[in-house]
């Protein structure tokens, strides 16, 4: 997930109280106003006095320490990669993933996907129905130890699942849910592990 935050906001027409929110790329705020800020909006951005200032003179109250976090958070962008938390050598299997560039990435990670299911690191796979999710007595087998399993499913109004729908199916196979992560412009994804003990 990016960041959230209830802030007080100093803009060059005035102040506003609201939610800040930052999901690379945009940095968003709902105040009186909804305001977005991305691409040239966000370079240069700058933690000064406890408040996260963009290059426009926007302000807004973080405190010192969230305030350079989110600056650092802003300049240095995790890559969906580092939030899917793929690293080098893992052995991950993608089914059902429509995303050109997925495989691309993993190769460049050195964690090309496998045809091989059995022991992996991480499992990528798509479901937009409940009927999808019946697979996932078959698919759990074929995680390792320590593996864990990310549903991914469409978005929005496109969505042909819940989030709840999916945590519920895959809590009833024993496992449990630790992240969720913006997949790309219409997917997310939702991670699973074993229950431990």
């Amino acid at each position: 997930m990016g960041k959230d935050a209830e802030v007080r906001a100093t803009f060059t027409d005035g102040e506003d109280a609201g939610r800040l929110q930052y999901e690379a790329p945009k940095l968003l705020f709902r105040g009186t106003e909804r305001r977005v800020f991305e691409g040239e909006a966000l370079k240069g951005v700058r933690a000064e006095a406890g408040d996260l200032v963009l290059a426009d003179g926007s302000r807004f109250a973080l405190g010192d320490k969230a305030a350079a976090n989110w600056a650092d958070a802003i300049l240095n962008p995790r890559s969906r990669l580092d939030k899917l938390g793929v690293k080098p050598g893992m052995r991950v299997a993608v089914l059902n993933v429509a995303d050109d560039a997925l495989g691309g990435e993993l190769a460049a990670r050195d964690a090309a996907p496998v045809d091989d299911l059995a022991d992996l690191d991480l499992l990528f796979y798509a479901a937009d129905s409940l009927a999808q999710l019946d697979r996932l007595p078959e698919l759990i087998p074929a995680l390792g130890d320590k593996g864990a399993l990310w549903i991914v499913s469409r978005k929005g109004k496109a969505a042909g699942l819940k989030d709840v729908e999916v945590m519920a199916a895959a809590r009833g196979q024993g496992l449990v849910d630790s992240k969720v992560v913006g997949f790309s412009d219409t997917l997310t994804a939702l991670r699973f592990t074993r229950r431990r003990g």
